[in-house]
């Protein structure tokens, strides 16, 4: 049945007709799905128009009025009245019309393990930061800079007393660029808006990691919590995320004659299946051999409470560096490398999915090298 739209007025304040169309039967509402009569135009008249100015004003809002039903009507009866040019520019203006955050969501939704949760991170701050509304035809460099300032001087979600940490921000922003780029190949886009946009750039981050004769340091000092100790020098000599190392059970742990002892395990951050090698000292530490299911590590807890074990511990070597457990896998990446093994193979031990992760490893052996080439001094 041909849909039938009619021009019509309605009375407001002013001495003014509020212009609207009137669909006859009911079509669906654009946005909300539901059915309608009324479209309002944002269009208005003056009653009883006297002067030539109101009349000039009446005569051409109802001239544009008139073409707007008309193209309507065309809309919804004869499509095929519309040139390739007029479609596509209907086209154009129904894609501006959507809402971009709604479909970042949808992005978000087709990542997986830990891609997926950083992804979700960055739908958050999106979300916070249009309060879930923005059409595409709003998209532009401006609001895109906008965004970038509000990453970089916003709190993280995580503590309402710390501001976002610019690596997080550069993760972030590097979502909205992808989605950018995404929504431009999808059509939604005219330009390639992504290619318009610099990037946040990357902080250099300081890597705390322990010397060897601070390692074995720590192994002659007690520790209050004996559990933690093991765990900690296990991660030092595997490179293990402590994340990895709680949910190890005793089947993933291997050993052939030919081959020695190795891990089999997905890694709980990239849910990469990895197979590591690992020292007959290393599996010293894992105590006595249980069933395939069961943890290695029993009990292994991460609170700040154990964490006070962890700090007094380091404190009780004497070692002044801040350090957190995760520094235990920088120590082994940076020993590794500092004993000559290769960047590739140091790359795949700590489960790397890109070899410019390891490279900032390297940077920290250059580092190293340049102090020590400096304490060297005469007195020339």
């Amino acid at each position: 049945m041909a849909v039938k739209v009619a021009l019509r007025q309605k009375k407001i304040s002013g001495n003014r007709q509020s212009l609207y169309l009137d669909f006859y039967p009911a079509i669906p509402h654009p946005e909300t799905g539901e059915h309608t009569r009324r479209e309002f135009l944002g269009l208005y008249l003056f009653d009883k128009a006297k002067n030539p100015i109101d009349k000039q004003h009446n005569k051409e809002t109802l001239q544009l009025a008139e073409q707007i039903r008309q193209k309507r009507e065309n809309h919804l009866n004869k499509p095929e009245v519309y040139t390739g040019y007029e479609k596509e520019q209907l086209k154009i203006k129904e894609q501006g019309e959507k809402n971009f955050v709604a479909y970042f969501k949808t992005l978000v939704s087709k990542r997986k393990a830990s891609n997926h949760d950083n992804w979700v991170s960055a739908y958050n701050y999106l979300d916070n930061f249009t309060n879930g509304s923005l059409k595409f035809a709003d998209l532009n460099e401006k609001f895109c800079n906008e965004f970038k300032e509000y990453l970089l001087n916003t709190k993280s979600n995580k503590s309402s007393k710390a501001t976002l940490a610019q690596n997080s921000a550069v993760s972030y922003f590097n979502k909205l660029k992808a989605a950018l780029k995404q929504a431009y190949k999808d059509g939604y886009l005219q330009s390639d808006l992504n290619a318009k946009i610099e990037p946040i750039k990357q902080a250099e981050t300081r890597r705390n990691f322990l010397t060897i004769e601070e390692l074995n340091t720590l192994v002659k000092t007690e520790c209050n919590n004996p559990l933690l100790k093991s765990v900690a020098l296990f991660s030092a000599l595997t490179g293990l995320r402590f994340s990895d190392i709680k949910n190890l059970v005793w089947g993933a742990v291997q050993h052939s004659v030919e081959n020695g002892y190795s891990i089999q395990f997905t890694q709980q951050k990239t849910k990469g299946v990895e197979v590591l090698p690992i020292s007959e000292q290393a599996y010293s530490l894992l105590g006595k051999r249980k069933k395939p299911t069961d943890i290695v590590f029993e009990g292994l807890i991460y609170s700040a409470y154990e964490n006070k074990h962890l700090y007094q511990w380091i404190g009780a070597a004497g070692i002044t560096k801040n350090i957190t457990f995760h520094c235990f896998r920088h120590t082994f990446a940076t020993l590794q490398l500092s004993k000559g093994t290769d960047i590739y193979t140091v790359s795949k031990m700590l489960g790397h999915r890109e070899l410019k992760t390891t490279q900032i490893y390297a940077k920290i052996i250059d580092q190293t090298k340049r102090e020590a080439a400096d304490k060297i001094k005469l007195d020339m």
